[in-house]
């Protein structure tokens, strides 16, 4: 049987970076394999339903590179592909799962089921459950006459169909990462199957999509494993062949404990794939990092494209503890993709659309090229090109905080005497080696070291205490602008 898998978010929100790393997991295995890539929208929770959230989902993981074969947008015989068009077969596998005694419907309130689990806390049980025992007392098809049920149904009163967990059983399966995987059913309650507005659960859907679209492999977060062991009875009462599990370890955060939005946001770590989308970072760059989040290749190798990826993954490399979100790792991969796969032609476009929209008049493209390649090797990210090179196009209207801190009550007098060695090189031989010379020249008479003239040339020049190759710059800015703003940096700082 050819490999299937599926990406299976609720539209509820934008998608989470530790959706996008599930989403890549299970493509890179298909591709490994062969395989079909699938995407099922599990919006059965109507009450959290977000719009936009699907389309959100689609085009972040067509951004990542990851290639969607079927799905609500490329529809095949499987379909359809959102949960809340596939109601009737929900319902029809669920009055199934009654006939054959695997389930029951129940008729209680919410009421009744407080007051259930409020008796049974002052009874001495910390966390009561509608399970095997309790719903002996309840009000439900086990308890209640045949009539009585058929009464209640003709009625139209409100019910949900759970599921028959059976008293005392263990329900074993073998994890592709963790291995034997072992639950008692005594710590299981009884599921509910259908809910009373007649959408399905995330279990029976889960469950009844997976089969019907024949789903080999489910390839999932950490947060579903106790999810797991109703799946398997619901396969087993079915009497189907339940697909290859795996379940993925936890993205942690640097602090500790799971990566939650609210860590992620004090720890200044983007949590929505939206906000690389639109963040300037290289989707071959997160790619990158969010395979190697929780899985090696088995040697030391650290880039790897997607192809090579698709070529290397297999389960058993990915472990079992949680792998922790290291931000400067991930920028160290955007740097790297930023250096050595994107070109200087290939930049042009965006970073002169990027200095326009900031109101800089960029369009000298011989220029901006120049501007490009010298500040090329310096960005970890496409979006620095302009803070960090809006000194080639203005002077700066004020200095960086910490830059002023590297100006010392020498600096004026060492810029000074720089100034008057730069005066003495004609126009036209104003280039980056004339003007190391003089700045070697000004360090010697001064009898100081390098830094001490180069930092607050640089100050004067850019306003900030680092940036690219000092020379070549000014060069590119040229020498009566250069003069201008060092004699300007010397009234102004003193």
């Amino acid at each position: 049987m050819s490999v299937r898998v599926r990406f299976a978010p609720s539209p509820t929100g934008f998608l989470h970076i530790g959706g996008l790393r599930t989403a890549l997991y299970n493509y890179l295995f298909a591709r490994h394999h062969k395989g079909t890539f699938v995407l099922r929208i599990e919006d059965t929770d109507q009450s959290r339903y977000v719009s936009d959230a699907e389309q959100d989902i689609i085009e972040s993981l067509e951004w990542a590179g990851i290639q969607i074969d079927e799905g609500p947008h490329k529809p095949s015989s499987f379909g359809p592909y959102r949960q809340s068009e596939r109601k009737e077969r929900y319902h029809k596998f669920a009055q199934q799962l009654i006939e054959q005694d695997h389930a029951y419907y129940a008729f209680d309130t919410t009421e009744e089921i407080e007051e259930m689990r409020e008796r049974l806390k002052k009874s001495g049980n910390p966390s009561p459950k509608y399970d095997s025992i309790t719903r002996q007392s309840m009000k439900n098809s086990l308890t209640l006459s045949q009539d009585q049920v058929q009464e209640k149904l003709q009625q139209g009163d409100e019910y949900v169909i759970r599921l028959k967990v059976p008293r005392r059983d263990t329900v074993k399966f073998k994890d592709e990462i963790r291995g034997i995987v072992s639950f008692d059913t005594a710590g299981l309650d009884d599921q509910v199957l259908l809910k009373s507005d007649g959408m399905p659960t995330y279990h029976l859907a889960n469950v009844v999509d997976d089969h019907t679209m024949e789903i080999t492999h489910v390839i999932r977060g950490e947060e579903w494993l106790s999810s797991a062991p109703k799946h398997m009875l619901l396969y087993k009462a079915f009497g189907w062949e339940p697909p290859t599990m795996a379940h993925l370890p936890l993205i942690m955060s640097p602090s500790g404990g799971k990566l939650s939005k609210r860590k992620a946001e004090t720890e200044g770590i983007p949590v929505n794939t939206k906000e690389y989308r639109f963040g300037y970072y290289e989707p071959e760059a997160l790619i990158n990092f969010l395979a190697f989040l929780g899985w090696n290749p088995g040697d030391d190798s650290e880039v790897h494209n997607m192809s090579s990826l698709c070529e290397k993954f297999t389960l058993d490399r990915v472990s079992k503890g949680g792998a922790v979100f290291n931000y400067k790792k991930l920028m160290w991969y955007n740097e790297y993709y930023v250096h050595h796969h994107r070109t200087i032609e290939d930049l042009l476009p965006q970073i002169q659309q990027m200095f326009s929209a900031s109101g800089l008049k960029a369009n000298d493209a011989t220029f901006l090229k120049m501007v490009v390649t010298l500040l090329h090797e310096r960005v970890s990210k496409v979006d620095e090109f302009v803070p960090m090179g809006r000194f080639f196009y203005e002077a700066p209207k004020d200095y960086n905080e910490k830059a002023l801190k590297k100006w010392s009550d020498q600096s004026a007098v060492l810029v000074k005497s720089f100034i008057g060695r730069l005066i003495e090189i004609a126009e036209q031989e104003f280039t980056a080696v004339a003007i190391k010379h003089a700045l070697e020249a000004t360090v010697d008479a001064e009898s100081v070291g390098f830094g001490k003239v180069m930092m607050p040339v640089r100050i004067a020049l850019s306003g900030q205490s680092f940036g690219p190759d000092l020379f070549p710059a000014m060069e590119l800015i040229g020498k009566t602008e250069c003069l201008s703003r060092m004699q300007t940096a010397v009234g102004r700082l003193g």
